[in-house]
């Protein structure tokens, strides 16, 4: 029988001692994706890995005494065991010192260089070691590093050079032609209107002055680019160029490149004008998600706000942590990782709606009929809107995912699991028992609770793949064709006698005022430990920095100086010949204002647009880039290069309305 091809990726990430809940957040993703597939009768190819070359290794490993490959192989042990607590059911796990991976780059390379598409020049410029970037100087912000805000070290070398602007044309014309290639389609307008039209500079694509990576073949002296050498893993994981092909010609194209959203720009225009420069197809989609932050700032080793993972799956479990990540975070937003939240949904979603379901089930049909129901069943009222609910549910579970929009898959799951709970209140059990004429009423009823949790429990898989077991084993069903996807599309399959054993509550409720406490002091000790092990030049930056001086004090009446109104972002975009400023119109109340703002790095214009803001309406105009700003939006800045816009959490608040 023929199967139906699908290959999705993970970006390969770089070997860190402390991968935090962030980088878990995308392999998760890709995961209840490729487990989705699977389920539907894909077959599925699952990629992940390590990115192992680049100076930064090189440095780290110096340090610390090591080889850089004696550095990365216990850093690798470490990731490959967190992807299996998190259970990633990847297919294939490669490392860019695979010596296969080694040679695939080394004939690519060649390959490029004997048609004309790579050339030897000499580099002078920007370079940031921690992202293993280049960049001009009208790219940087503040003399740094775009993406990462660090400092950017002064580089003038002999290079190979790849014809990217060759390939720009090309791009843009493949993207307007194709719009669900960069999803979500802010991320393909910002490459599109950021990057590409603007035009490309060609590449350097080799170093000299420093030996960690792959070398040229015919030129010693240099090696393979980190981006490149990391970008080739898709192709060469699958035997591109090798003696052995077959699973290139299986898989090729890629159906999805899932990475995070600060690394699109190598994916999405330096990855497809290399596979265009080789003849080859490009992946079918590249999908860049958000960050996971936290109070705003994007997770970082090097501030100490990490969450470690473990310590999360050590407390609650790897499926309520997968349902978290999952269902509190649109795919492809930014999300706030929040203790709270985090116990909440555990709580209110699998505590009460999903376990006590269970629980409550199944104990019934213990209590009142001894664990196994009547074949005589009879209907009730309330039958047909449950049926309905149940067989409408996996089309648009599969809709949503389809899009790899989890979070909306779970919310139509859990509607559900919520219609579920509502039934048993309806036809109330614990009344229909106590007249015997209407036992075969309460034997249907349970019955057809028992038929929705056998359908909730396919469906969860992909989210929560070892909760579905544990709801079987009560419900008395195994692995096989009552679990299948497509029989959750029919309802009824159930033996109308079925035997129930109740077992343990699947998801017991937490004490939320204790366990916030507990799990501070334990985020807190893993984050600690992440800050000792940190260089000790970081350490002596820090205890350098000089303390923020006390702002003097104001009177209430200075206070009330300031005028401050609710706005509404109507409209934004980027200020030509700045790299800070959009230029926003703001609709306060009947009239709409021109207001400036810096904050171009942190908030793109397709992100402003509807947000109600904060805006110190009393200030003087002030001209900028030739226009008159009437206004300020308000932010937070904590001082560290993040800033936060300060904005209305409810939207009912109308705009021109004062703030006091």
């Amino acid at each position: 029988m023929f199967l139906e091809k699908f290959y999705i990726t993970t970006p390969i990430y770089y070997p860190s001692d402390k991968l935090h809940i962030g980088h878990s957040y995308c392999t998760v993703a890709t995961d209840t994706m490729a487990r989705y597939k699977r389920l539907r009768g894909y077959d599925v190819m699952f990629l992940t890995g390590t990115d192992e070359h680049g100076q930064k290794l090189e440095r780290i490993a110096k340090k610390q005494g090591m080889t850089p490959k004696e550095y990365i192989d216990n850093v690798v042990v470490g990731i490959k065991q967190l992807w299996k607590t998190l259970n990633i059911s990847y297919d294939k796990f490669i490392r860019t010192t695979d010596d296969y991976h080694v040679k695939t780059v080394q004939k690519i390379f060649k390959q490029l260089y004997d048609q004309g598409d790579i050339y030897k020049s000499t580099y002078e410029g920007w370079y940031c070691t921690p992202c293993e970037s280049f960049f001009t100087e009208h790219q940087l912000v503040d003399g740094k590093c775009p993406d990462c805000g660090r400092e950017v070290e002064k580089v003038k070398e002999e290079s190979y050079f790849f014809r990217l602007s060759k390939y720009q044309d090309r791009i843009i014309k493949y993207m307007e032609e194709n719009t669900e290639f960069l999803q979500p389609n802010t991320r393909q307008n910002e490459m599109i209107n950021n990057f590409l039209k603007p035009g490309l500079e060609d590449l350097a694509v080799s170093r000299t002055s420093f030996e960690w990576g792959i070398p040229v073949e015919f030129d010693p002296g240099h090696i393979v680019y980190v981006w490149v050498d990391a970008l080739s893993n898709y192709i060469s994981a699958l035997g591109y160029n090798s003696d052995d092909d077959s699973l290139f010609q299986k898989y090729w194209p890629a159906d999805v490149h899932v990475v995070g959203k600060e690394i699109v720009r190598f994916h999405s225009i330096i990855w497809p004008a290399m596979l265009m420069a080789l003849n080859l197809p490009l992946p079918k989609q590249i999908f860049g998600h958000g960050w996971l932050v936290i109070n705003g700032g994007k997770m970082s080793k090097s501030v100490g706000n990490v969450v470690d993972p473990n310590v999360l799956v050590e407390k609650y479990g790897v499926d309520a942590i997968r349902y978290f990540l999952l269902r509190e975070i649109a795919f492809g937003q930014d999300g706030n990782f929040n203790n709270e939240a985090l116990i909440q949904r555990i709580n209110s979603d699998l505590a009460n709606d999903l376990g006590n379901l269970v629980s409550r089930t199944v104990g019934m049909i213990e209590k009142y009929f001894n664990g196994t129901l009547p074949e005589t069943q009879s209907s009730t009222q309330f039958d047909a809107d449950l049926i309905e609910t149940a067989k409408n549910i996996v089309p648009k579970v599969e809709a949503d995912m389809d899009k790899m929009m989890f979070s909306d898959a779970l919310i139509e799951l859990w509607n559900l699991i919520r219609r579920t709970n509502k039934y048993i209140d309806e036809t109330q059990p614990w009344i229909l028992i106590k007249d015997e004429a209407k036992h075969s009423e309460l034997a249907n009823a349970l019955y057809n609770v028992t038929e929705s949790i056998r359908i909730i429990s396919i469906l969860l898989q992909p989210f929560m793949p070892n909760t579905p077991e544990l709801i079987w084993k009560q419900i008395g069903i195994e692995a096989g064709e009552l679990t299948k996807w497509d029989s959750a599309k029919q309802w009824g399959k159930l033996p109308k006698t079925l035997s129930v054993k109740k077992g343990n509550v699947i998801f017991p409720r937490i004490d939320m005022k204790k366990e916030i406490a507990e799990l501070e002091e334990a985020i807190k000790a893993s984050q600690a430990s992440s800050i000792a092990n940190q260089e000790k030049k970081q350490e002596t930056k820090k205890e350098q920095k000089k303390q923020p001086e006390v702002p003097s004090e104001i009177s209430i009446d200075d206070f009330f100086k300031v005028q401050l109104k609710v706005g509404e972002v109507v409209a934004s975009e980027k200020v030509e010949k700045s790299d800070k400023l959009l230029r926003n119109q703001v609709k306060i109340g009947d009239e709409v204002r021109t207001i400036f703002s810096g904050i171009s790095k942190w908030y793109s214009p397709e992100e402003m647009v509807g947000k109600k803001v904060v805006v110190a309406y009393n200030l003087k105009p002030r001209k900028m880039m030739g226009e008159m700003s009437y206004g300020m939006l308000l932010c937070a800045d904590d001082g560290a290069d993040k800033l936060s816009l300060l904005t209305l959490d409810k939207n009912d608040i109308p705009s021109g309305a004062d703030i006091s």
